[in-house]
């Protein structure tokens, strides 16, 4: 048995990341840590989704196109569905600007951020078993949260 792969360090939690570095910041009011965990949230939801996606016949066309003109795909629509919950629910997040749908979504709440994501990257290459990604950015423009939150 290769005892060198046995000892390796398993990395750092995002959790743990987050509380172990947040201290450093003086003017830290944990949102930017909570928007954090809502994503992570959402990301260990879609990954669920995606691996029993063959099984529960969710893989495959929706029939209809995103912003981007590409043929949206069920697991798109899904891991949109799932983001957009997981942000409303969380409550740091004001809007969400999503390659699934045609105009920003107002998540009715006092966040203070703006998220532009393409929640499930390359969701046309599962069936073909090629990489897929998750992509977010957050906006931290007040003015530019400011106009979709009023």
């Amino acid at each position: 048995m290769e005892t060198s792969r046995i000892a390796l360090p398993i990395g750092t939690a995002l959790d743990r990341f987050i509380k172990n570095n947040q201290d450093q910041f003086q003017y830290t009011s944990g949102e930017l840590s909570q928007l954090l965990r809502d994503i992570a949230l959402a990301s260990k939801v879609v990954n669920r989704e995606i691996n029993k996606a063959g099984l529960i016949d969710i893989m495959g066309a929706m029939g209809s196109q995103n912003t981007g003109g590409e043929q949206q795909q069920k697991l798109d629509v899904l891991a949109n569905i799932r983001f957009t919950r997981a942000l409303t629910k969380g409550g740091e997040a004001c809007a969400l600007i999503s390659e699934e749908t045609e105009s920003y979504v107002d998540l009715n709440n006092q966040g203070k951020y703006v998220i532009a994501i393409d929640p499930l990257d390359g969701s046309s290459n599962i069936d073909v078993n090629v990489s897929i990604l998750i992509r977010h950015d957050s906006d931290f423009k007040t003015k530019s949260a400011q106009f979709l939150c009023d």
